[in-house]
């Protein structure tokens, strides 16, 4: 079903990499909604997705980019706004990355340079980003910002790694630059904090089968899907919520606020 609720908002997509991905849902559902945009990836990313498929499905065109490479964000912002013709209305900001997670190194035993560069990768891109859309002036009065975000930036989900801590950087950094591009130009900036999902990204953390049928269990709503959280994002980049700013707004079926469930608690009666 589409309303028409992006019908001639313009803007950029961060990190579609195939069919699975949360960004990739999001861009489906925009172009639904009458929206148009430009697609970017890293390029080693843009090598290993299907990310060519999405743009003739949606008309778009990529635009490689390393998020964290300013000279690369300068380039893609203006080119953006060359190719469909006028600043921004959105951007979801759909990246993250551990390079401790990937070689399996545990939290307590951490390689400091691949931290800094999962650091730079999945929370100071976001800066970055936010940095060069202000200094240019690209985005509309009433434009919405985006960044997809996780639980484990409140609570401990030792698996997670420091992509916990990555994710907490995040989102003080959507508070913080949220202020200044609201005050000075009037664009809200938010994290939506989404369920575990079974993204290509996600599944790299262990354990993951596990915690996403536990989660499932203990959400009165069981767990939001990368639909869910595509649609969420329409509704954030519409008109319709022009004054929700600054909030990290959890889309989990209701996980964040449960304490224990009949179905965890029942799963744990027999022992």
């Amino acid at each position: 079903m589409s309303y028409n609720l992006l019908k001639g908002k313009r803007g950029i997509i961060f990190g579609a990499l195939d069919e699975n991905s949360i960004a990739w849902k999001t861009a489906e559902r925009i172009h639904k909604e009458g929206g148009t945009f430009v697609l970017t990836n890293a390029p080693i990313a843009l090598r290993m997705g299907q990310i060519k498929e999405l743009a003739e499905k949606t008309n778009s065109e990529v635009i490689p980019a390393d998020a964290t490479n300013l000279e690369d964000l300068n380039n893609l912002v203006e080119k953006s706004m060359e190719i469909l013709g006028g600043k921004l209305d959105f951007v979801l900001h759909s990246i993250g990355m551990s390079v401790n997670v990937r070689k399996g190194n545990h939290y307590t035993n951490q390689n400091y340079d691949y931290t800094h560069k999962g650091w730079d990768i999945s929370a100071v891109s976001f800066h970055k980003t936010m940095q060069t859309l202000y200094q240019k002036d690209a985005m509309n009065e009433w434009g919405s910002i985006v960044a997809l975000t996780y639980m484990a930036a409140q609570r401990v989900f030792p698996d997670y790694n420091d992509m916990a801590d990555n994710k907490a950087y995040l989102e003080s950094i959507a508070r913080s630059f949220g202020y200044f591009f609201g005050k000075d130009k009037k664009v809200r900036v938010n994290t939506i904090s989404q369920s575990p999902t079974p993204t290509t990204a996600g599944q790299g953390v262990k354990g993951f089968d596990g915690f996403i049928s536990y989660a499932e269990k203990m959400s009165p709503l069981g767990n939001a899907t990368a639909e869910d959280c595509a649609n969420y994002t329409i509704a954030m980049f519409s008109d319709l919520t022009k004054r929700v700013t600054l909030q990290n707004l959890y889309n989990d079926g209701g996980f964040s606020n449960m304490g224990v469930s009949d179905e965890v608690i029942k799963a744990f009666e027999h022992e």
